[in-house]
């Protein structure tokens, strides 16, 4: 009991496992990780990497969720400054898609949805990736919300033009993260922004 209290005590932070982890994911996909390479990578064993994850699936929706979370204190940064609704929107969009082939954060999300539709605590993992898209979803609609009723955006449903938008930046980032030939990150944002210039900005 007292070895495995010193080894807790003398394990790396949280974050630095977690950033690893993201990494790792990125560079090789889930099914490659092994978690003795993760602790050799940051000075752990995989005994108690398993202590703090249990599994794989684990780790990689812990790994998530620490991303998220980083990008959830950005994204109310850039949604709390100074500015039209409508920059705000192009901050929104400019965090939401990928930087390119393997974004890390992207191919966490690919590796999430890949592995949840044979995970063992299936319902749980859709919850939590739920929580994850619902804090995305409801920054999106208070934003287009804000638009409309300052007259900056034209008269739309915020809710439902939010889920068109998302859907098709998912649709999008998919093919940036997984390198389809001719979708990069330029190509995804002048769709984007074409289609929110001809949903909010025609007749205003």
């Amino acid at each position: 009991m007292a070895g495995a209290a010193r080894a807790r005590k003398n394990a790396p932070p949280r974050e630095e496992v977690l950033a690893a982890a993201m990494g790792m994911i990125a560079e090789r996909g889930l099914e490659r990780l092994t978690m003795a390479a993760l602790g050799r990578e940051v000075g752990m064993s995989s005994g108690h990497l398993l202590y703090y994850f249990r599994t794989k699936d684990e780790l990689l929706l812990q790994t998530l969720e620490w991303s998220e979370g980083r990008l959830g204190a950005e994204r109310g940064r850039l949604l709390g400054r100074p500015g039209t609704a409508r920059e705000r929107l192009d901050a929104y969009v400019d965090l939401y898609v990928p930087d390119g082939h393997r974004d890390p954060h992207w191919t966490l999300w690919l590796e999430v949805w890949n592995r949840s539709q044979s995970a063992a605590e299936e319902s749980e993992a859709r919850d939590r990736q739920s929580a994850i898209e619902g804090a995305w979803h409801r920054d999106l609609v208070a934003l287009i919300a804000e638009g409309v009723s300052r007259g900056e955006f034209r008269r739309v449903d915020p809710d439902r033009f939010a889920t068109r938008l998302r859907s098709l930046m998912d649709g999008f980032a998919i093919d940036v993260a997984v390198g389809v030939r001719g979708s990069d990150r330029a190509y995804v944002l002048g769709h984007v922004r074409e289609f929110l210039d001809e949903g909010l900005l025609a007749d205003v």
